[in-house]
């Protein structure tokens, strides 16, 4: 992806990497969007992929692009791979703040106040900010709102507890701090595309 950057190919782009190196990607292209919940993104000629095993999942796009849904279907039975859209479900909000001193203590302060997370406005006065400064130097660093980002902690903390733990799904959401299980599905399908059950059952097939 940088050497792409370097080459001056993502100009005016919409494009993918690792979730962890999208803030710098777009610190050096800030023409292009960095789509980086994405798996898989394709931009006209450029196609892009996400962190290192998003690479089969661009393999699977380009075969089906080029070669029809068939063979990319038949590819992924043969190597097991699920079709996947999305990055949200594996980024871990701590390593989001790219060496940010103030995402960190903003993320270290949130999974600390679980399972009441402060509100935006709570932390911006604690952090003696602005709500829209706290808002620019958050999305500046992360790509996220502030809002988001505190709602990556709690989902992050959530998907980790539906995966080490036996707790119900009404339990974890009460440890994160959702009134009732219905909210936690609905969140975690809209930034996962799974319900939280996918993510036990992938632990206990392996």
């Amino acid at each position: 992806m940088f050497l792409l950057q370097a080459a001056g190919l993502l100009h005016a782009r919409r494009v993918t990497t690792s979730w962890w190196l999208a803030p710098e990607l777009r610190r050096l292209e800030p023409a292009c969007h960095v789509d980086a919940d994405r798996m898989v993104c394709a931009d006209g000629p450029v196609s892009t992929a996400g962190a290192a095993f998003a690479q089969s999942d661009l393999m699977l796009h380009l075969l089906r692009t080029r070669f029809g849904p068939a063979l990319a279907e038949a590819v992924s039975k043969v190597l097991l791979i699920d079709g996947r859209q999305a990055q949200a479900p594996f980024v871990v909000p701590s390593m989001l703040s790219n060496g940010n001193e103030l995402v960190a203590r903003l993320t270290r302060r949130i999974e600390a106040a679980l399972p009441t997370p402060p509100s935006v406005a709570a932390l911006a006065e604690e952090f003696a900010m602005s709500q829209r400064t706290l808002a620019r130097r958050v999305r500046a660093a992360t790509g996220l709102g502030a809002l988001a980002l505190v709602q990556s902690v709690r989902l992050n903390r959530a998907r980790m507890l539906i995966e080490s733990s036996r707790m119900t799904i009404e339990q974890v959401a009460a440890q994160v701090g959702y009134e009732d299980a219905t909210a936690l599905r609905r969140l975690m399908r809209k930034s996962a595309g799974a319900p939280p059950s996918r993510f036990r059952s992938a632990l206990q097939a392996a």
